[in-house]
C-alpha cells in the first residue's frame, strides 16, 4: 500500500513536470520561427526552389546579407595578408602561398560585383530596375557581363577549394610542421568554404526535415508562424485565465460558452481556459496555440489589442 500510494503521489508531479517541459518547448519553437534568422532561411529556401522574378526578390541580395559578405571578405583579406606577411621562413612542400594570394585575389575580383549587387538591388526594390523597364542596350549588355563574370568567380572558387584540399591533406608529405601558419590559415578557408558549400544541404535538413517533425510533435506551424501573423508571449500573459468552475445551478448557456470550438470537448472542472477581448472562450492550450500562430478569434475573428 505505501508503494502504491507513492506511485501515485509521484504520478501528478511526472505530468506537472512534463507540461512545464511541453510549454518551455513550446514558448521557444515559438520564438525562434518568429526570429528574423529563421525568416530569412525560409526566404532563402523559397527562393530558391520558386520563381525568381526579378533580383530584388533574392534574399542574398538584401543590405543586411551584403553588408556580412563584405564584413567576411574584407576579414579574409586582412588575415590572408597578415599571416602571409607574417611567416616569410616557411617552406611548405606544395605552393600554399601561391593558393592563398590567388585565394586574396578572387576576394579583391568579388568586390566589385558586391556593390554591383548593391546597386542593382536596390534599383530593384525602387522599382526603376533598367531591365525591368526596358534600359538601353549598354545597360542590359553590363548585366549581362556582371552575372557572366559572377558564375565564373564562383566556379573558380569551387576549383580552387577542390585544389587547396589536395594540396593540403596530402598525407604523403606530411609538411605540417614546415609551415604551420600558412597550414592552418588554408585549413581555416578551406572549412569556411566548406561550411558555405554545405549551407543548401543544412538549410534543407532544417525546413524539411526538422520544422515537419517539430510541427507534428507540438502540433504547431513554425511556417505559418513565422509570417509574423502570432501573437508574441507579452500578449498572451496579458488575457484572462482561470480554472473552469461548473455552475452549483445549471442554466442555459449559448453553445460556445459549454464547449471549447478549437477541439470541440466540453469544459470540464477546474480545466485552463482563457478568455478573449471579444469575450470569447477556449482551453488554454487550444486557443494559445491558435493565438501563436494567428493573434485573432478563432470565432469572430477580432484582432488582439
Amino acid at each position: 500500500m505505501p508503494a502504491a500510494s507513492s506511485s501515485a503521489t509521484a504520478t501528478p508531479a511526472t505530468s506537472r513536470g512534463g507540461s512545464r517541459v511541453s510549454a518551455f518547448t513550446m514558448r521557444a519553437v515559438a520564438r525562434m520561427s518568429r526570429a528574423r534568422w529563421f525568416i530569412f532561411l525560409r526566404r532563402v529556401y523559397q527562393y530558391q526552389n520558386g520563381p525568381r522574378s526579378d533580383l530584388g526578390s533574392n534574399p542574398f541580395n538584401s543590405s543586411g546579407w551584403l553588408a556580412l559578405e563584405l564584413g567576411v571578405i574584407v576579414a579574409q583579406m586582412v588575415i590572408t595578408t597578415t599571416v602571409v606577411a607574417t611567416s616569410p621562413k616557411e617552406r611548405p612542400a606544395w605552393p600554399l602561398r601561391l593558393w592563398v594570394c590567388a585565394y586574396n585575389v578572387g576576394n579583391v575580383l568579388s568586390l566589385p560585383l558586391l556593390y554591383w549587387r548593391h546597386r542593382h538591388s536596390s534599383a530593384a526594390g525602387r522599382g526603376d530596375d533598367p531591365e525591368m523597364h526596358g534600359a538601353g542596350d549598354a545597360l542590359r549588355n553590363s548585366s549581362y557581363l556582371m552575372n557572366k563574370a559572377r558564375a565564373f568567380l564562383e566556379l573558380f572558387f569551387a576549383m580552387w577549394f577542390v585544389m587547396g584540399n589536395v594540396w593540403v591533406f596530402d598525407a604523403r608529405l606530411g609538411s605540417f610542421h614546415r609551415a604551420p601558419r600558412l597550414y592552418a590559415l588554408c585549413i581555416g578557408l578551406l572549412a569556411w568554404n566548406a561550411v558555405v558549400y554545405s549551407l543548401p544541404f543544412l538549410l534543407f535538413l532544417l525546413l524539411c526535415c526538422f520544422v515537419p517533425v517539430v510541427g507534428y510533435a507540438l502540433g504547431y506551424n513554425m511556417n505559418s508562424a513565422s509570417v509574423g501573423r502570432g501573437a508574441s508571449d507579452e500578449q498572451l500573459d496579458a488575457l484572462p485565465r482561470w480554472r473552469f468552475k461548473e455552475p452549483d445551478v445549471p442554466r442555459d448557456r449559448e453553445k460556445d460558452d459549454q464547449e471549447c470550438c478549437i477541439c470541440l470537448a466540453q469544459y470540464r472542472e477546474k480545466e485552463e481556459v482563457r478568455q478573449l477581448p471579444c469575450t470569447h472562450m477556449f482551453h488554454l492550450k487550444c486557443v494559445d496555440r491558435w493565438l501563436r500562430i494567428i493573434s485573432s478569434c478563432p470565432l469572430c475573428k477580432q484582432e488582439l489589442s
